[in-house]
């Protein structure tokens, strides 16, 4: 045979003695089945055998058909599935059974029975009825006969409509979605989704019209916007944002539930990677109600700015009646810091067992005048020794003190004739300037803490001011700039499991997608710029008065310092500004932005609170907000390790207790006792002094009191974290700063009024406004609506509808509260101690 005759005859040859479909498929036309609605049709499938079926209807005009597919098949291998592929008029589905789902850690889950709703079709009013054709081929490319059933049915219930509440079962291979038309008179709606089961896990997505519908686990996040769901979903979907105000409502089971922070199926650990058929069907109950108007938001706006500038007609009222008092008493001659008859007010200190108003303790001025040469001399001497115990600086400061002008005997006193002649008695008259003589006294007065001179110690408060403006610049710069990143990347993606919001009581403007929270924080600058208003007004006050030389305006009252209040207004200011940043996007990478400033605040009070009576021995700007930074800093590594890690919280016990101890130190010796290498020997002796050689009472009582509470309470905040380690770490760092500040306040108001001090009526007012406040502001701050310490599946638990003016949520409510209570909280600083204004600072006590 030639090789001519060879080459020809080799195509017959292969086709006789190779099987029928191993050289490829046939090429003979499947024949088409014309197939009925409603009905199952069995067949088999193999390379050479395929089936193509047809379903016909007639569209109308204004009526949307769809069907659904439910194909199943027994066949377990992997390699030759069952094809299925349906055509339309304008799309092309297709999938294979066994269906494959992949899971976590090379986990896959195969499902014999898969169900999916077509596209549907919707003609124009211009086309009239039309005949609509699906074809549903039927192949596999298996050597051997495969079993498959076939039924095709049409969904009457496919359209959701408004207010009506629709329930349906899904299953990872069978997913749901309906169509959803915008009525005429409503622009906005919100999808609300619940179940009565926790899981399995479900994805609850909104998409355009647009073919094909994205409705399995691996692609429902390729279009629309999304949300993971566990018993609770909500959408707020906008007319503007769907050309043909309608939309779809896809509705996709997951294979596993570590989205919603579920595991692993008991049922399914140690058979593999292989689960067949896992059952993991869900009920579902989907309803959609219309959202607010654009009137709702204009009202919700109004009601937001008005509400707060009724707290600046508040103030030009109080300042109003105020100068009216003063010119009436300026007229009537009577306006003077003393009580009329020419006699200054005086204010008795809190004595232990001395006389009353002249006890400084051992070495007390007044007392000098009555004691002998010998008691005088014992006296000095116990004091000298007791300071040097305390610090290791000279008692001569040299040129870094400032010595006080000289102030005689109060009149009406006694005086001993024969202490003032005494020629060989040493006066000593460092006493009356050294820092570390004077501090040490038993009772102190304004006037020993505040003798340094105004315009340096003014100067020193105003760095707290340009600190905190220069910190905000910094700080606030990058944080809008990565919550504007976070929105995009929201919008964009659609996914809408990155924020943390309230999904039911979600309003969004412009690109905003929770614009009821970022507007509810509006209170806190609006507060904090009048709160600026009330300092600056009192700072020009007090500038006119010192430009007059008053002399009760340098020698009565407390010392008028603003640059502490100044700042405080500055961080209520940011609070807002940061809270509302946070609130863009709410989630576990930025929680700190909303509580950075909180700490600042109570930090700064607790300042303020501790200069109004020790102006000289207060902080530093610097060291005030290097301690606050490395509070942030902690806060920070707590949210990220706080979590589970022990080690984490043993270090941070320590730290917590330590610093409780130091910082107690320096409040109870007035800021001599030096934190140094030489602390240790210092408190060996002082132990050994107060406790072993002779066991005597505190000398300073009633501070002593308040550092045990303090400690006690600090420490108890500590053991708590240690044994039950909560997670909200930020959260728990705010609570140890607001109940110091509180106890400290506290502590502040029992001891003026057991100081024979009175409280004027605006700062009596003021702090039964902010009792009564904080206490309902924090009953909202605990009404938990989310949480970005679980999933966001599991937060959405916890979501609640809106409860003012079907605009504001209990988190907005807490908003504008806490801003009130804020400012309240700053007047009782800024007006506590206005009746001393009439009282000399040596008569002033400090505790």
């Amino acid at each position: 045979m030639s090789g001519f005759a060879l080459l020809c005859g080799l195509p017959w040859l292969l086709g006789v003695l190779l099987p029928a479909g191993a050289g490829g498929r046939s090429s003979r036309p499947t024949p088409t089945k014309a197939a009925d609605f409603d009905r199952v049709y069995a067949g088999t499938v193999n390379i050479n055998r395929e089936e193509l079926y047809s379903f016909n209807y007639t569209s109308k005009p204004g009526q949307v058909d769809a069907a659904r597919v439910y194909v199943k098949s027994d066949s377990e291998d992997l390699q030759y599935p069952i094809l299925f592929v349906v055509r339309q008029q304008k799309g092309v589905l297709s999938w294979q059974v066994p269906l494959i789902f992949r899971g976590l850690y090379q986990r896959t889950y195969n499902y014999q029975e898969v169900s999916r709703t077509l596209c549907p079709s919707e003609p124009t009013p211009e086309m009239g009825p039309s005949e609509q054709i699906i074809f549903v081929d039927v192949a596999s490319m298996a050597l051997f006969d495969i079993e498959y059933e076939l039924l095709v049915t049409r969904l009457k219930s496919f359209q959701l409509t408004t207010d009506k509440a629709f329930n349906f079962t899904a299953s990872p291979s069978q997913p749901q979605y309906f169509l959803y038309k915008f009525p005429p008179d409503v622009d906005s709606v919100i999808i609300k989704v619940v179940s009565e089961t926790v899981y399995p896990c479900s994805v609850v997505s909104v998409q355009d019209i647009v073919c094909p519908v994205y409705d399995l686990d691996h692609n429902v996040e390729f279009n629309g916007v999304y949300q993971s769901m566990t018993k609770q979903a909500a959408i707020t979907v906008q007319k503007k944002d769907f050309p043909g105000e309608q939309f779809f409502v896809v509705f996709v089971i997951k294979p596993e539930d570590y989205a919603c922070g579920g595991s692993v199926p008991s049922s399914i650990k140690g058979k593999g990677n292989h689960t067949w058929n896992l059952q993991r069907t869900k009920s579902l109950q989907v309803t959609i109600v219309p959202s607010i108007k654009e009137s709702d938001y204009v009202q919700a706006m109004l009601f937001s700015f008005l509400s707060f500038l009724s707290f600046y007609l508040g103030s030009l009222i109080v300042a109003f009646v105020h100068y009216v008092r003063v010119q009436r008493k300026t007229s009537a001659g009577r306006y003077s810091p003393d009580d009329g008859s020419g006699t200054v007010a005086t204010s008795h200190p809190i004595t232990t067992g001395t006389p009353e108003g002249n006890s400084y303790g051992a070495i007390e001025k007044l007392d000098l005048q009555t004691l002998s040469a010998g008691q005088y001399s014992e006296a000095t001497a116990n004091t000298r020794q007791n300071a040097a115990a305390f610090t290791d600086e000279s008692s001569s400061s040299g040129g870094r003190q400032l010595s006080s002008p000289e102030r005689g005997p109060p009149h009406g006193s006694d005086t001993d004739s024969s202490v003032e002649e005494e020629s060989d008695f040493d006066t000593m008259p460092e006493i009356e300037s050294d820092k570390n003589v004077i501090r040490t006294k038993m009772f102190l007065y304004l006037s020993d803490l505040s003798r340094k001179d105004r315009r340096i110690v003014s100067k020193k408060y105003k760095i707290y001011f340009w600190n905190i403006i220069t910190i905000a610049v910094f700080y606030a710069l990058p944080v809008i700039q990565l919550v504007i990143t976070y929105q995009t990347v929201v919008n964009v993606t659609g996914n809408q499991d990155i924020c943390y919001y309230n999904f039911l009581c979600a309003h969004p403007l412009g690109v905003l997608s929770a614009f009821n929270n970022v507007l509810s924080n509006v209170g806190h600058v609006l507060l904090g710029c009048l709160f600026l208003l009330i300092v600056l007004r009192r700072d020009i006050l007090h500038r006119r008065s010192l430009e007059a030389k008053d002399p009760y305006t340098l020698e009565y009252g407390i010392p008028k310092h603003f640059g502490l209040f100044y700042a405080m207004g500055i961080a209520l200011m940011m609070e807002g500004v940061l809270s509302a940043c946070y609130h863009v996007c709410p989630n576990y990478s930025n929680f700190q932005f909303d509580t950075s400033f909180m700490y600042m605040i109570a930090g700064l009070c607790m300042l303020k609170l501790y200069q109004t009576r020790h102006p000289d021995i207060n902080a530093s700007a610097y060291s005030a907000y290097a301690s606050f930074a490395v509070v942030i800093c902690l806060a920070v590594v707590g949210v990220v390790f706080g979590k589970n890690k022990v080690w984490f919280w043993v270090i941070f016990s320590v730290i917590h207790i330590v610093a409780s101890l130091a910082l107690s130190t320096q409040i109870y010796y007035m800021g001599r006792f030096k934190i140094d290498f030489g602390i240790f020997r210092r408190v060996v002796m002082v132990l050994y002094t107060d406790c072993f050689q002779q066991c005597s009472r505190p000398m300073y009582m009633d501070r002593m009191v308040l550092l045990i509470v303090g400690n006690l309470v600090n420490w108890s905040f500590a053991v708590f974290g240690l044994v039950y380690r909560p997670r909200d770490f930020a959260s728990y760092m705010l609570g140890i700063f607001i109940c110091n500040l509180l106890l400290y306040l506290a502590f502040y108001i029992i001891m003026k009024l057991r100081s024979s001090e009175k409280l004027l009526p605006i700062p009596l007012f003021c702090i039964v406004a902010t009792a009564v406040v904080w206490a309902a502001a924090l009953y909202f701050f605990f009404q938990n609506l989310s949480s970005w310490e679980e999933t966001p599946a599991e937060s959405r638990e916890k979501n609640r509808p809106c409860i003012l003016l079907g605009f504001f949520d209990d988190h907005d409510v807490w908003h504008f509260l806490s801003a009130a209570a804020l400012f309240f909280s700053f007047l009782v600083l800024l007006t506590l101690d206005d009746d001393l204004d009439s009282v000399r600072r040596d008569k002033i006590p400090v505790f």
